[in-house]
């Protein structure tokens, strides 16, 4: 379990959020939805332990161990994932490279030859609507909004993290597109136990990825905490009511 526990942030010198405080737990699903500019992807970058996000004070607690201050490479290696809210293009670094250096950092273990891996990527590209010929070139050089986020996704399959941070996920999805990506982010999650927080505005995802929580975050603190009944009153009356 993870521990958001009174957590005030600042970026630049500039509070963003207000003593934070909530949980994720394994094999739940906990939605962060609010207005733009309430600190949403500050709570996601924080989690991530992006530098430029400065903790004031509070703790983040994994297991019984603060991890505040470990870089983001350490929190992958404890099995966080960030997908983030605008996938950076990487020209020259290749998906297929890249997806099996992945693999094989997360699974020392597994005796999987190149060629079995690339089938499986094959497959499971497909399955997410990723052409072929993407795997094939720079990692979201030139890709869509929608394509890379896709890609994302790959890379959780790849990396079978604990902790999915999802910013945004659904943002450049059609419908059919979403549907595929919601159902297959939820059987991973399924599959491996895993705590999901997902950062939204729209909450047609949710009816996939049906949270266990919700929190509504306006001007950095945590505003209204429920259950997924607080998404259609969301729906129904925004989050001011």
């Amino acid at each position: 379990m993870i521990q958001f526990k009174n957590i005030s942030v600042s970026v630049d010198k500039k509070p963003i959020l207000k003593n934070i405080t909530f949980d994720l737990k394994p094999g739940q699903i906990t939605a962060l939805m609010g207005p733009n500019g309430s600190g949403k992807s500050t709570v996601a970058l924080t989690l991530a332990g992006h530098p430029n996000y400065q903790i004031t004070s509070g703790q983040i607690i994994f297991g019984k161990i603060d991890i505040s201050q470990l870089s983001p490479d350490e929190r992958a290696n404890l099995g966080f994932f960030l997908a983030s809210q605008s996938p950076v293009a990487i020209p020259g670094l290749n998906v297929k490279t890249f997806l099996w250096q992945i693999f094989k950092k997360f699974h020392p273990d597994q005796k999987t030859s190149l060629s079995e891996f690339r089938s499986w990527l094959a497959f499971e590209s497909d399955t997410l609507g990723i052409k072929s010929e993407l795997l094939d070139r720079s990692l979201n050089d030139g890709f869509s909004g929608g394509e890379r986020k896709k890609m994302e996704v790959l890379q959780m399959l790849v990396s079978n993290p604990k902790y999915l941070i999802l910013d945004e996920i659904d943002s450049g999805l059609d419908i059919d597109a979403l549907k595929i990506i919601s159902l297959r982010i939820q059987k991973l999650a399924q599959d491996l136990n895993s705590a999901i927080l997902i950062i939204t505005h729209a909450p047609k995802i949710l009816e996939y990825l049906k949270p266990n929580q919700v929190l509504v975050l306006d001007k950095g603190q945590i505003k209204k905490s429920g259950d997924a009944s607080l998404v259609q009153k969301i729906i129904d009356s925004g989050f001011n009511s």
